[in-house]
Parts: C-alpha cells; sequence; structure tokens
C-alpha cells in the first residue's frame, strides 16, 4: 500500500478500443453493455494506479448515452480520480469516439465510478490523498463532495417516502402517467 499523496496526473489513464461488429446491438450500434464494461475496466486501472490495491467498483453514478457509438469507431476512455476518501476514490470518466474515416470526434459520455481499495484480505484499506494541482482539480474534487451529499439525501428521501407510502395518496400522481392500476385500489 502507498501512502503518499499523489497528484490527479500519477494515475490518469486512456484507454482505446477499436468498435468491431460483434460489440453491436440489434440497432448496429455499439451496445450500452460494452461501454459500460470499458468505463469499469478504466475506472479499475486508474483507482487502482492511485491506490497501489486491488480495487472493486461500489457505485456508478450518471452514465448518459449522449450520442451513438458506431462499429469502426475509436473509443477512448479517459479516466482520473476526482475525490478520496478513507478508502474511497470517485473516478471521473470522459468517453469520446473517432470515426477514423473522417476524423469527426464526438462526446458520448461522462461518469463517475466510486471505487473502494482492499488490503489482501479483502479489507478496506486507506488510499494516498489527492494533491489537487490547478483549479479544475479542485472544482472536480468539490464537485464530487456535492455529489456524495446529494446521492445521501436522494437516499433518505426515497427511505421517507416508503416509510409513509399509502396507495390512496398517490393516485393523483399515477393519474399523470402512462400507467394503468389493474387491481382494486380501496
Amino acid at each position: 500500500m502507498h501512502t503518499h499523496p499523489r497528484t490527479v496526473a500519477y494515475s490518469q489513464v486512456t484507454i482505446t478500443e477499436l468498435m468491431i461488429p460483434s460489440y453491436a446491438n440489434f440497432g448496429g450500434k455499439i451496445h450500452g453493455g460494452i461501454l459500460l464494461s470499458l468505463m469499469d475496466k478504466v475506472a479499475y486501472a486508474c483507482a487502482t494506479k492511485h491506490s497501489g490495491a486491488y480495487c472493486v467498483t461500489v457505485s456508478v453514478d450518471t452514465v448518459d448515452f449522449l450520442q451513438p457509438v458506431e462499429v469502426g469507431d475509436l473509443v477512448s476512455l479517459k479516466a482520473s480520480i476526482n475525490y478520496v476518501g478513507n478508502s474511497s476514490m470517485v473516478v471521473g470518466i470522459h468517453v469520446v469516439a473517432e470515426n477514423v474515416k473522417d476524423g469527426v470526434v464526438k462526446h458520448t459520455n461522462n461518469s463517475y465510478f466510486t471505487m473502494v481499495a482492499k488490503d489482501d484480505n479483502d479489507k478496506l484499506t486507506t488510499v494516498p490523498a489527492l494533491i489537487l494541482s490547478d483549479k479544475e482539480e479542485v472544482r472536480r474534487f468539490v464537485e464530487a463532495i456535492h455529489r456524495k451529499d446529494l446521492k445521501k439525501e436522494a437516499a433518505e428521501r426515497m427511505q421517507a417516502t416508503k416509510k409513509v407510502f399509502q396507495l390512496e395518496k398517490v393516485m393523483s400522481l399515477l393519474e399523470k402517467e402512462r400507467c394503468e392500476i389493474a387491481f382494486a385500489a380501496n
């Protein structure tokens, strides 16, 4: 295990992969699961490099597929440590697809993977502190703190909603949605 603080640049990783026909879905575009798998790989590589330890994915936040990825595209996934806790790290991932024939590069995804470091006994282990070298790195660190707080607040609100759920009180909400109640609600 490494204990000396590390810069964001130290553990940045970029993986580039050619999108082949076997990665395509029935619509002829690259399957989202392929991209998620590649994002998980690059998050692991980045987190492991920063921590010097085996890492596992504990959550994935905000995976929006902004544009389709085509067969023949070169997909590059750039990962950086945005935040560190005691044993956790938030890895920011920026994904672009390049059509090598016409040179068009398009931004297809951003995502945030929370990874934790484990020791040889499968116990959580402390990761090195993060050296923030510029204003952009500070912004990303602070955004990760806010994202963590918002996620915790949303989980607490959802738990509270589940505790007080009463079907009769939500019927007016459901009237505006595309669903039908197929049982006696009383």
